[in-house]
């Protein structure tokens, strides 16, 4: 299993008052699953997201990325196992403007200490891969919103990730736009590439193979979701 999450709570003092954020929770994700996470605002979704990509640590409960407790681990291995093994993508894009397309993809490789010339030939095939081979020298300002995504698609997959987590990738763009990133993810995953998505949209997550919902800390349900596969 690529993720194994068990009995897992997410509690947070706000002033005098405890919010339990998740409450028991437990999944697991194999090897090229293609998940939607789905529910309201406050429902624990983010939550749950932000203890997946490593970003938070669960007050009870155990969490396993590709067979590593990740509770366990102290903060340098932790962000050392998040470069290694997680790729993210963000509803906003989070690229650096006025830096090519290609230096945007190239970050996580820097991070790592990869080496330039390989660097540049990882980062120049994963653009080709999502689409953008001629558009390798080009800013976040001369590229269209779904351009911009999928060179943060490419950014994700540099470094040839365990787990791709995207949060709302389709949120700031128009429909005919996320039809056409969710047939890239779709394409990636029939490649053997892990995601869970993160999204409001049942339309969007109808094109994952499987859909968990979140509510009040809880899942509420878990089911396939493959009819809107391609």
């Amino acid at each position: 299993m690529v993720v194994q999450l068990s009995d897992i709570s997410r509690d947070y003092q706000v002033g005098e008052q405890q919010v339990r954020a998740l409450r028991g929770v437990s999944f697991a994700v194999a090897a090229g699953e293609f998940v939607a996470i789905m529910g309201a605002s406050g429902s624990g979704k983010s939550t749950c997201m932000n203890i997946l990509g490593c970003l938070d640590r669960p007050t009870g409960g155990r969490y396993l990325l590709d067979g590593v407790e990740v509770g366990r681990l102290p903060g340098d291995d932790l962000a050392a196992l998040r470069n290694r093994k997680l790729g993210f993508i963000f509803q906003g894009f989070n690229l650096l403007p006025r830096t090519p397309a290609l230096e945007n993809v190239e970050l996580p490789l820097i991070y790592a200490r990869v080496p330039a010339a390989e660097r540049r030939r990882r980062a120049l095939a994963v653009l080709e891969q999502v689409g953008l081979a001629g558009r390798a020298d080009h800013t976040s300002s001369q590229l269209s919103g779904g351009q911009q995504q999928r060179v943060a698609i490419a950014r994700a997959l540099v470094n040839q990730p365990t787990l791709i987590l995207a949060d709302e990738p389709t949120g700031n763009l128009d429909s005919a736009t996320s039809a056409e990133i969710m047939a890239l993810f779709q394409e990636l995953n029939r490649g053997g590439i892990t995601i869970i998505m993160v999204t409001h949209e049942a339309e969007i997550a109808a094109c994952a193979g499987r859909s968990i919902t979140f509510r009040d800390g809880q899942i509420l349900s878990d089911l396939p979701a493959g009819q809107g596969r391609a």
